[in-house]
C-alpha cells in the first residue's frame, strides 16, 4: 500500500467519529475506504464526493485518525487544505466542507469554484 507523505485534507473529530461510527454498522463493506473528491457540477461548477469507494489504480491512499482515505491525485489542486466536518445541530446535520481553494461556493454548501 503506498501513502503519500503529507495529508491533503483535515477530518475534525466529529468528521472523524461519525465515519468510523458508519464504518461499524454490520453491513459495511470492509473493503471499502472513505473517498474524498470533486466532480463536475452542481450549482457553482463543481461539487465534492464523500463516500466509501474501493481503491482504483490513480487513488492515493493516505489514512487520517485511523481512516483510511482514497483520493484521485488529480484531486488535490482542488481540496488541498480542505477540512471536512459533521455537524449534528437541529438546524443542519450532515458533513460540511471548509475549502480554502473555493472562490465561492453556493447555499447549499457541497458546491464550489475554483
Amino acid at each position: 500500500m503506498e501513502t503519500t507523505l503529507s495529508v491533503p485534507v483535515k477530518l475534525s473529530e466529529s468528521a472523524v467519529n461519525e465515519v468510523k461510527r458508519l464504518m461499524a454498522e454490520p453491513d459495511f463493506d470492509a473493503s471499502q475506504k472513505l473517498r474524498i473528491g470533486v466532480k463536475g457540477g452542481g450549482c457553482s461548477g463543481m461539487t465534492y464526493v464523500l463516500g466509501f469507494d474501493n481503491k482504483e489504480t490513480d487513488d492515493e491512499d493516505f489514512e487520517i485518525e485511523g481512516v483510511p482515505v482514497l483520493m484521485k491525485k488529480q484531486h488535490g489542486i482542488y481540496l488541498f487544505g480542505m477540512e471536512v466536518d459533521f455537524q449534528s445541530g437541529l438546524n443542519a446535520r450532515g458533513f460540511v466542507f471548509k475549502n480554502p481553494n473555493a472562490s465561492s461556493t453556493c447555499g447549499c454548501g457541497t458546491s464550489f469554484a475554483v
